[in-house]
């Protein structure tokens, strides 16, 4: 059971610093934004082009369980971190960031350290730029301080 755990865990983890690669690299790349530019434009209605990103990484999670169940069980957890990425994706970046719930809360600078203020402030900060280029901070659950993300906005070079 602990080595299930350690594997969820660790499957968290590489899928933020994935998230944080494949976002900077790809979404923001050349091939990626023409799904990922609804996301930096204001768009009508619940869903923007950029939540296909989200529909595709749900079939690699549930390719994960499939070959898990058929094959090998450490894939299993691996689709369990997956998944759980997602939702911690879903609650931190669409609800608590971009306020997609049906209400509207704005983490306090008090709350667990003020972390969430920060990933707040800090995917602000990403949005402050509608370009390609230029954007900072590119993690959805890890987020650098907010001091040093206003500094690359001013100096983008530096």
């Amino acid at each position: 059971m602990i080595i299930n755990i350690a594997i969820i865990i660790a499957s968290v983890i590489f899928m933020e610093v994935f998230a944080i690669l494949f976002h900077k690299y790809y979404m923001h790349g050349e091939r990626g934004w023409a799904w990922h530019e609804s996301h930096h434009r204001h768009t009508e209605g619940p869903f923007e082009r950029n939540d296909l990103y989200a529909v595709c990484f749900s079939f690699i999670a549930a390719a994960l369980f499939i070959a898990g169940t058929l094959w090998w069980s450490p894939l299993w957890y691996i689709g369990v971190g997956f998944t759980v990425y997602g939702v911690l994706y879903a609650i931190v970046h669409d609800g608590l960031v971009h306020q997609r719930w049906p209400f509207h809360y704005t983490p306090s600078k008090r709350l667990l350290w003020g972390y969430p203020h920060r990933l707040v402030l800090a995917h602000r900060m990403h949005h402050h730029v509608t370009t390609r280029e230029g954007a900072v901070s590119f993690g959805f659950l890890w987020a650098e301080k907010p001091d040093r993300l206003k500094a690359q906005l001013k100096n983008p070079a530096g």
